[in-house]
């Protein structure tokens, strides 16, 4: 059987992909580009082997204002139908819940930078993120949560907001950190939203300075991990009928 594509959803204007398409390269597959946020038409799941959405500048509550957002969410639900492998991540991890009907809301704080996670129970046995540890630091850049979907596995847990890793059913995730980030798209996010916002703090209650303090301690162990989950997230969708 030959493997389709990946299938990867851009979602945000300053999103590289990071780690992701040389993961997946080094898993034997291969990706191709849903430019969901210009407004490309949304694209057919046949032959694509597994969905990747990942983070965004909006939330699910701008549904209405953004077009790109309720398509993203039809795809979400065909892949769920269809037993095509489903990895969300960031506002990919809200826009599962919110496609399968569990609320998305503030987050108790905002997390930004690097934070430790603490995987659950489940965690040890599962297909892609079993090789975390508690306390492993992870990029973190949201201002929302979610609830669990019903019949949801929790995979991992963190200090300020509960609810970071979780799957449905056999191959469908959901996941709140960015695993994906590597060097060069941590400093074009920073640098893009300074030259958008101003300095990151005064929104975020973190400097840019310190989160790329943390990277220089975290970010090599993290990258190699995200690495880890995009092949065996590859692997896994080869395996599916």
């Amino acid at each position: 059987m030959v493997m389709g594509p990946i299938l990867l959803v851009r979602c945000d204007a300053g999103e590289t992909f990071g780690v992701a398409p040389s993961a997946i390269e080094t898993a034997g597959a291969s990706a191709v580009i849903w430019e969901a946020l210009e407004g490309e038409p949304r694209p057919s799941l046949d032959g694509v082997s597994g969905v990747v959405l990942f983070g965004s500048s909006f939330n699910v509550e701008h549904a209405n204002e953004h077009g790109f957002i309720k398509d993203a969410r039809e795809l979400t639900l065909e892949a769920i139908d269809r037993g095509v492998p489903y990895l969300g991540i960031c506002f990919g991890a809200q826009m599962l819940a919110w496609s399968l009907d569990a609320e998305v809301t503030k987050a108790p704080v905002r997390e930004i930078g690097f934070e430790p996670i603490r995987p659950a129970a489940a965690a040890a046995g599962d297909p892609l993120l079993s090789h975390y540890a508690d306390g492993d630091h992870v990029f973190q850049w949201h201002m929302d949560t979610f609830r669990l979907p019903e019949g949801a596995t929790l995979l991992a847990t963190g200090d300020d907001v509960p609810h970071q890793a979780y799957r449905v059913g056999g191959h469908t995730w959901g996941v709140q950190w960015h695993f994906e980030i590597d060097r060069s798209e941590l400093d074009h996010w920073l640098d893009m939203f300074e030259r958008a916002a101003g300095p990151l703090e005064r929104s975020w209650g973190k400097g840019s300075d310190r989160v790329r303090e943390e990277a220089e301690r975290h970010l090599v162990e993290h990258a190699s991990k995200g690495r880890e989950v995009f092949t065996r997230f590859a692997m896994l969708a080869a395996s599916v009928p």
